[in-house]
């Protein structure tokens, strides 16, 4: 009887004490549903919710249903912050870690890989949802009830049998992620426009055949996914979403794309794979765009005027087109890492293409007369090889046919003054020296000088004397040498953005890297490092890491979370035994790299599938 009498105390005590049931989140559910308030729980949860996962819940305010044969929802789940559990019954005499009535509202339910065909409106009792997940249901509709779940963030029905959006969806204004993908929706419902938090969006694999004008309005999208639709245009008003970074319009019947798609500042990466382009498009006004995706289209031409804007563009896709050449502007692409031209109807290639400092360069399918296909067949570096000695043979016979002046100082004859008076470089790169002539930083002067290129040399250590340009220099390259530290000369040009150390013997980086306060892109690759450098965490204006062909094992997903600038993180062919689920919280992270890596987890088919589908499966993997 006194266990009694307690348990009746606390049920007294508790609904005015600071540890109550938060009552007022019942308040507006009861108006509508007599049922609501406490109940005795009922037994009607079986073997398919265990009472110790749904007492977890209660503590966590997360409980996941995933992979549980279900058919339809039970109702101890929708009522699991609303009736009396049944460890109340069981246990009167309760500690501090079994105080029921201090239970958390469910916030995270995750109900994916069932068999359910329906959701009720019982969806209702859970007002304090942030995340729901039903991915790979049958589920042919959503309830209007779902209108109510005011605080939601995060809603996945992909995977379903949908053929319509209820309206009253448009009623979630706290939604940031909304994945419908793989679904057999043909329209968006009007005042989707009325979702402006909504951050991530994905309808691909659906049956859309238009996108609405006020998609617009959505001025908080970051990512948009539309491929494998029926799309044959895209609205101009597109142009809109400012915040746009990655558009995805894979696999449509798209003909044109709309000019005004080029003002787009924020993007990043277009995917416009298979569809039925003629013409590639120009993009003036997108500064960062780093990934360009137009293979299997229709694409005869390639000229200056689609290239002279890229000058962010890392990734160019153009295989299984029409060209029949390319352009001597393909050098205007100074950052491009990966060149896709297999499939084309392409017989040459302009030798100056050897100048690019490309990572991975395709050219299968093409009817090549000037490159032997033995070359070809030995990679990308071997081809790059050969187009660099035919750019040599040809300043050879130049030379030849051009006697010197007597107008040509000594220091000019070996430094490019061209290059110091006009780009604002200075440039002594593949003179195979194990040191930088002093004439070279006395030609500088009085010149402002922007940019250094000491690639391709005999370095093994930087020259003391570029510390002379701290004040002036932001981008600097020191590729394809020997060096094994980085000098803290290095370390004083606190204006530099862009930083190539590529195919070195580097194993460290010095902490006082970190003063590098203005750094966006670092590229590693091909060094000797073993793990991410612990400097570059702490280098808060990062955008690009590039760290691939190392040894690195391991990475820390907590302090990659913190950098919030970085977009982009290669982690190719290193020794990565394992990739830690919390790297799925990263959730800027536009590209991420880890082909050529020993783990078994993510699959190749999930890698595939591009970084948003690899960060989600590592999301779902993070234990709770």
């Amino acid at each position: 009887m006194r266990g009694g009498a307690a348990f009746q105390r606390h049920r007294r005590s508790s609904a005015s004490g600071p540890g109550a049931l938060n009552m007022s989140r019942l308040k507006g559910v009861s108006e509508r549903d007599p049922r609501a308030g406490f109940k005795a729980e009922r037994r009607d949860c079986g073997a398919s919710v265990p009472q110790g996962l749904l007492k977890a819940a209660r503590k966590s305010g997360q409980l996941n249903l995933s992979g549980r044969n279900l058919s339809e929802v039970p109702q101890c789940v929708w009522r699991i912050n609303m009736d009396i559990p049944e460890e109340a019954n069981q246990n009167l005499s309760f500690s501090a870690t079994e105080r029921w009535w201090e239970q958390t509202d469910l916030t995270k339910l995750i109900i994916s890989n069932n068999k359910l065909q329906s959701l009720t409106d019982d969806l209702r009792l859970l007002p304090a949802l942030a995340v729901l997940d039903i991915h790979d249901n049958q589920l042919t509709s959503l309830p209007s009830a779902i209108r109510e779940l005011e605080n939601l963030q995060k809603l996945n029905v992909s995977h379903n049998k949908l053929k319509i959006l209820p309206e009253e969806i448009t009623n979630l204004r706290n939604l940031k992620g909304l994945y419908l993908q793989h679904n057999e929706l043909t329209c968006i419902p009007k005042g989707f426009e009325q979702l402006f938090n909504l951050e991530d969006l994905d309808l691909s694999n659906n049956h859309l055949t238009t996108v609405p004008a006020s998609f617009s309005s959505l001025s908080s999208l970051v990512r948009l996914n539309l491929s494998s639709n029926q799309l044959k245009s895209l609205p101009a008003e597109i142009s809109g979403m400012k915040r746009l970074k990655h558009l995805d319009c894979n696999s449509n019947l798209l003909e044109t794309i709309p000019p005004e798609l080029a003002a787009m500042e924020s993007l990043e990466l277009l995917y416009l794979r298979r569809n039925k382009l003629r013409f590639l498009p120009e993009f003036p006004s997108c500064k960062l765009l780093k990934e360009l995706h137009v293979g299997e289209n229709q694409i005869e031409t390639l000229g200056a005027e689609h290239l002279k804007h890229l000058n962010s563009i890392l990734v160019l896709d153009l295989r299984d087109n029409k060209l029949k050449s390319v352009p001597d502007e393909i050098t205007l692409l100074q950052s491009l890492e990966r060149l896709d031209l297999s499939n084309n109807d392409i017989s040459s290639l302009p030798y100056s293409l050897g100048k690019l400092h490309l990572k991975f360069l395709a050219l299968e399918g093409n009817p090549m007369r000037t490159i032997r296909r033995d070359i070809i067949n030995k990679g990308t570096q071997e081809v790059l090889k050969y187009l660099r000695s035919k750019i040599k043979e040809d300043e050879a016979n130049q030379r030849d046919s051009v006697t010197e002046t007597a107008m040509t100082l000594p220091s000019e004859s070996r430094v490019n003054m061209h290059a110091i008076i006009t780009l604002k470089i200075l440039d002594y790169s593949d003179k195979q020296t194990t040191l930088i002539p002093d004439e070279v930083f006395d030609a500088v002067k009085s010149n402002i000088i922007t940019s250094i290129n000491f690639s391709k040399n005999l370095l093994c250590e930087i020259p003391k004397r570029i510390v002379e340009l701290k004040e002036m220099v932001s981008d600097v390259n020191l590729s394809f040498n020997k060096l094994s530290f980085i000098s803290l000369e290095l370390c004083m040009l606190q204006k530099l953005t862009f930083l190539d150390l590529r195919n070195n013997f580097l194993s460290s980086l010095p902490e006082e890297m970190e003063s590098l306060i203005r750094l966006q892109t670092i590229n590693l690759s091909f060094n000797r490092l073993k793990i991410l450098p612990e400097v570059l965490y702490r280098i808060p204006t990062l955008e690009t890491i590039l760290i691939s062909n190392n040894q690195v094992g391991s990475v820390d997903p907590e302090k990659l979370k913190k950098m919030e600038n970085l977009i982009t993180l290669d982690l190719q062919n290193n020794d990565l035994l394992q990739i830690p689920p919390e790297l799925g919280n990263c959730v800027n992270l536009r590209t991420l790299l880890l082909d050529g890596n020993p783990f078994r987890v993510p699959r190749a088919a999930i890698l595939m599938k591009g970084t948003a589908a690899i960060l989600e499966y590592l999301r779902d993997r993070i234990p709770t």
